[in-house]
């Protein structure tokens, strides 16, 4: 289980409220879609790239040198080219997910934010596409409001990563609940003590 194109895949089923959700979804073209989730109530379909580098940031190379712009240009460009020939009746949303993008804010070349403002400029230019860049910050707030659905569930979640969610959520309160309860007990004990000098 890729567990980045997992909690994708959890966000537009459980808070996009989508019906059919595919990953590693290949293409006619080289290439494959990282997920792809389809809400057929809003007619609306998510497609997705999902990029989980944790100690570099975001970090796409060729000979040794970033290549942030050309590879999400590359892939994104084939994504939209499959929505429109294969799901030309649905509503578009592009996203792409990052949890770790960097802003360097010294060698253009380097700086992984303003890569993604050029691949965001070059694909509106070129395709009229509005990227939704889930990074950072709102890779961050996705994830909470995940962790707070999974918490609110009753029923068992079977997908794997959600139970983790929900696991988590649920036992942090009942320890807090806990914790709380014996703080209560020991403040009790203190005012209903003997008092102090006496006997």
């Amino acid at each position: 289980m890729n567990v980045g194109e997992q909690l994708v895949s959890s966000y537009l089923q459980y808070l996009k409220s989508c019906d059919f959700i595919q990953t590693n979804l290949y293409t006619d073209v080289q290439g494959e879609i990282d997920v792809v989730g389809i809400n057929l109530k809003e007619k609306k379909v998510y497609i997705c790239e999902v990029a989980i580098h944790l100690t570099t940031g975001l970090q796409y190379t060729k000979d040794k040198r970033p290549n942030n712009v050309n590879k999400l240009v590359e892939k994104f460009s084939r994504d939209i080219a499959y929505a429109k020939k294969y799901l030309a009746e649905y509503e578009h949303e592009f996203m792409l997910w990052s949890p770790i993008v960097r802003d360097s804010k010294g060698d253009p070349q380097y700086n992984q934010i303003g890569h993604l403002e050029e691949v965001k400029r070059k694909l509106f230019e070129a395709e009229g596409v509005e990227l939704q860049c889930v990074v950072n910050e709102h890779f961050y707030e996705a994830l909470k409001d995940l962790r707070k659905f999974a918490g609110g569930q009753t029923a068992e979640l079977k997908c794997p990563l959600m139970r983790l969610l929900q696991i988590e959520e649920l036992l942090g309160r009942h320890v807090k609940r806990k914790m709380t309860a014996g703080k209560a007990e020991v403040l009790t004990e203190l005012l209903d003590g003997p008092a102090i000098g006496a006997g």
